[in-house]
């Protein structure tokens, strides 16, 4: 077809998903419910298996949403070849940080690679994995061209960046704006002709290197504004202050200032990692990153704060961290997800038993935990479990946690979260 704007004149348009995790799947889905004709198509065999047979893989999508797709006809495969008469192909790859803390794209370009010689002409591509400010341009511009596409005139590139907040039940994969920015014009237009039917409202700017880059503004501010936040708590404590409450009184103006909580440390793929991203693109270009370095440094520093924390409370109440019986509660960086991807809760299981204590967990999300060369799996939270620890740290808020239980059948709670808001007990201490 001539022009990607008539995509839904036509009858069950076919379009593509790469990549079915936490974004590609939703992503998938939405499509499907827009009226494409959908292809989703991961490298794991096994995660294809289960999705084919109506098991969804992503906490924030059921079963029954997958089963219902999928006998209307989504497909679930392990094939790209299936995807050389999509019209459109939207791309949801992992993109972590290699152990130099340096952008590894090489899910992004395996993903091109293999779809590259796959696409017919027209075809338009859209990059949704998170990348550094000219990624799209740069590093997949090259691989079409290895095939001999033209960017802009055979096929159609943009990026797209991803704003799916997994277990946020108020707004939806659709329900968010869209950013989209093109590599050239020509492409920005396919890609909000493809995105248009699928989304509440498509953002347009005016690259795909500007999209890139509102990604990381959005990650980076989050991770700096709660480095501050952080900082701060460490210096309320010092003055025996209660930072919870400083910050609701400080929310009360109504200009000028933004919430921020502290935490025992970021977590998840985004925060932690996207400003990594910018940094490293930003040192290319002789520009020191000076906020985001001290930011993550601040940040790093949480999880062995809440352990000194908790070393100083159970000396004051006689017992030696060493030991100590502690159960750590939440293994996710979340609430209500089962996401353990840079969770402070290892981080603090490992400060943990460095120091000799006695350490279980407790995540109804997360029934294994991984921590270094060990496997731990989380407990039941019996009166008889809470009765005979030293110390609960709450970790992370799920919606299950009974906290008033856990306050009262526990001798020390150490909240993280402000989960135990102004309950008047000397045995818990908060962040």
């Amino acid at each position: 077809m001539s022009c990607l704007a008539t995509y839904m004149e036509d009858e069950q348009t076919r379009v593509g998903v790469v990549g079915l995790g936490y974004v590609g799947l939703p992503l998938a889905l939405a499509m499907h419910d827009a009226g494409y004709d959908v292809v989703g198509v991961d490298i794991d065999g096994d995660k294809i298996d289960r999705l084919r047979s109506g098991q969804s893989t992503v906490n924030d999508v059921t079963d029954e949403t997958v089963q219902a797709a999928t006998n209307e006809g989504l497909t679930f495969t392990t094939d790209y070849d299936l995807l050389s008469d999509a019209e459109g192909v939207s791309i949801c790859v992992p993109t972590p940080l290699r152990k130099t803390d340096t952008p590894d794209l090489s899910f992004v370009l395996d993903a091109a690679e293999r779809l590259a010689p796959v696409i017919a002409d027209g075809c338009t591509v859209v990059l949704e994995s998170t990348v550094y400010p000219g990624a799209t341009e740069d590093a997949l511009t090259d691989v079409f061209a290895e095939n001999g596409a033209v960017v802009g005139e055979d096929i159609y590139l943009a990026f797209s960046p991803e704003r799916i907040d997994p277990g946020n039940e108020e707004y939806g994969p659709t329900d968010i704006p869209k950013v989209l920015g093109g590599v050239t014009d020509e492409c920005g237009d396919r890609a909000q002709a493809l995105y248009d039917p699928v989304f509440d409202e498509v953002v347009r700017v005016d690259s795909a290197t500007e999209a890139e880059l509102v990604k990381l503004l959005e990650n980076t501010f989050r991770a700096v504004n709660i480095g501050l936040i952080n900082e701060l708590a460490q210096i309320a404590h010092e003055l025996d202050v209660d930072i919870w409450d400083a910050i609701d009184a400080a929310e009360t103006k109504p200009f000028g200032f933004m919430p921020f909580y502290p935490g025992p440390g970021l977590g998840g793929h985004c925060i932690p990692i996207d400003p990594f991203y910018l940094s490293w693109k930003a040192n290319e270009h002789d520009v020191d990153t000076r906020f985001i370095d001290l930011a993550d440094t601040v940040n790093r520093e949480m999880p062995r704060h809440v352990v000194q924390r908790v070393v100083r409370q159970l000396n004051d109440r006689g017992t030696a961290l060493s030991n100590a019986d502690i159960l750590v509660v939440g293994a996710a960086y979340k609430p209500n997800v089962s996401d353990t991807r840079e969770s402070p809760a290892i981080d603090i299981i490992t400060e943990l038993d460095g120091w000799g204590a006695g350490v279980e967990y407790h995540d109804p999300y997360v029934p294994e935990l991984e921590v270094g060369d060990a496997t731990y799996e989380s407990v039941s939270l019996t009166d008889g479990r809470l009765n005979a620890t030293d110390c609960v740290i709450v970790v992370t808020d799920h919606s299950t946690l009974d906290i008033d239980r856990i306050v009262d059948e526990t001798s020390m709670v150490f909240d993280t979260r402000n989960v135990t808001g102004h309950r008047d007990d000397d045995h818990v201490v908060r962040l």
